[in-house]
């Protein structure tokens, strides 16, 4: 055990004598060896004052407890830090309006597929849908602007629907390569 110290040569005889193992033993408790430097530094600095005072018996042991007691403090604060930090990211990304990964991920590749069921659509079909749904025309504007009767409008629309729902019910793979099977019914002319 190391010996009550006078005056400041003691003190350093002290210091050089206890920062070895009391570093070590602080590096034991919060398991980082830069901590326990830190805090055996902090240590010394809180025993220094009162050693030099005269007013420590033994100062080997005050400056364990010490020790001791900073390293407590330390992990408690650490762990409440890790803990806020924790419940901050879970709130944060709990509240957060933006989508997640693995949602912009499944709208791209849901995207995807309806484009390629779209491309795969006939032509009349695809062009009264994109009329209808995109540019929001109404079914006598469309008929107009193609040149067909209103009835032949509103069947194509209900056509491209029906192979719409039937391409995006189908697993991808199955949807990608395969041409709609009903026969094509022409935009141009008058069918009724």
């Amino acid at each position: 055990m190391a010996e009550l110290p006078t005056d400041t040569n003691d003190f350093a005889g002290f210091y050089r004598q206890t920062v070895a193992p009391l570093r070590r033993y602080l590096a034991r408790l919060i398991g980082s060896s830069a901590d326990a430097q830190d805090l055996a530094h902090d240590a010394y600095a809180r025993v220094y004052p009162a050693v030099k005072k005269g007013q420590v018996e033994a100062p080997q042991a005050f400056l364990y407890t010490t020790a001791r007691r900073l390293a407590i403090n330390r992990i408690r604060h650490r762990d409440l830090a890790r803990t806020q930090t924790a419940s901050h990211e879970v709130l944060d990304g709990a509240m957060s309006p933006a989508p997640g990964v693995r949602q912009i991920v499944m709208a791209r590749q849901e995207f995807a597929q309806l484009e390629r069921a779209i491309a795969q659509l006939p032509p009349g079909c695809r062009a009264v849908l994109l009329l209808r749904k995109v540019e929001l025309l109404p079914h006598k504007e469309i008929a107009r602007r193609l040149g067909v009767s209103c009835s032949t409008v509103e069947k194509q629309h209900v056509r491209a629907l029906r192979l719409l729902r039937a391409a995006l019910a189908a697993p991808p793979e199955e949807a990608t390569g395969t041409e709609p099977s009903e026969t094509y019914l022409p935009v141009t002319g008058t069918q009724s």
